[in-house]
């Protein structure tokens, strides 16, 4: 890892009635468009769903380097995510994430270790610990074949 602080760019930019276009060097461009609960068209992804998806990625890398870190041997992880966006004090913002993920272990694995690792990588997540929003992890532990 490269000594903190890290530093990430994106250029967005659009026409009139476009949808936008994420840049930044190095990676392939992404085109957004507001989701369909403001107007928009709902096909593409939008600000709102690239962020929920940010903090269901982030507890997967961050189980991931958790787990190598603790030599636990794992085959599979799923995370599904929801993020709740209300008005807090007339504001509009994400009030909390729930992230149900389902991990599968080796036959013979320690589910509580398990367990504590998913939970460990919860707590480890940059995104969700940049936001004020709540994060809340359901997690399910399966022996794989």
């Amino acid at each position: 890892m490269q000594d903190l602080p890290h530093h990430y760019a994106v250029s967005a930019s659009a026409a009139t009635t476009s949808h936008i276009t994420l840049s930044s060097d190095g990676l392939a461009d992404l085109e957004t468009a507001g989701p369909a609960e403001f107007g928009g068209p709902g096909d593409v992804w939008s600000p709102e769903t690239l962020l929920v998806g940010a903090v269901a990625d982030c507890l997967i890398l961050s189980f991931r380097a958790i787990a190598r870190a603790s030599r636990f041997d794992w085959q599979s992880l799923t995370c599904d995510a929801e993020g709740v966006l209300d008005k807090v004090d007339r504001v509009t913002q994400f009030t909390r994430f729930d992230l149900k993920a389902v991990l599968t272990v080796p036959e013979g694995a320690d589910r509580d270790k398990a367990r504590r690792l998913l939970e460990k990588a919860e707590r480890s997540c940059l995104i969700t610990n940049s936001m004020r929003a709540e994060s809340h992890l359901q997690a399910e532990v399966r022996f794989g074949d």
